[in-house]
């Protein structure tokens, strides 16, 4: 009771009146993380898209499924869609001095770590969505991977 309206006033003088150009600070780099992780697997599956019309080779489309399947775990494609939060660092070092935000560097692996598992759903669902489709008629199958990834990314 004796902290309660003093931390109340605080909180209403010297931080609500700035949690609007903050958040809409941060959300910046957070969307073009996201964004960019939305781009990648659009990108990797039209790869494979375009791979299977240029081959129509069953095999080589299962590969590339695995391949697909490890896109989460893959360091080296992931890592523009995680440079792209890295912007934070700056952001939050001015947060930090004005009101005392500490870990930064949590707030960024956290925010990458959503990255990762965003696109471990995405390619989760695209396998379990396009699994039953596998087998169908090899001309229809670069169709169905497009309408799977559409279904995805909606």
């Amino acid at each position: 009771a004796t902290v309660s309206e003093p931390a109340q006033k605080c909180c209403t003088e010297n931080i609500q009146p700035f949690l609007t150009s903050i958040l809409e600070e941060l959300m910046g780099p957070v969307s073009s993380g996201f964004t960019e992780v939305r781009s990648l697997f659009d990108k990797e599956v039209n790869e494979i898209i375009q791979d299977f019309q240029k081959t129509n080779d069953i095999t080589k489309l299962k590969e590339n499924m695995d391949q697909l399947m490890n896109l989460p775990f893959n360091s080296v494609k992931m890592e523009p869609c995680y440079l792209k939060v890295n912007l934070l660092q700056e952001l939050l070092q001015d947060l930090k001095s004005r009101f005392k935000v500490y870990h930064i560097d949590f707030v960024i692996q956290r925010t990458q770590n959503f990255m990762q598992e965003l696109m471990e759903n995405a390619v989760y669902t695209f396998e379990q969505l396009f699994s039953p489709s596998r087998q169908a008629d090899s001309a229809k199958v670069a169709t169905t991977i497009e309408k799977v990834k559409l279904r995805v990314l909606k």
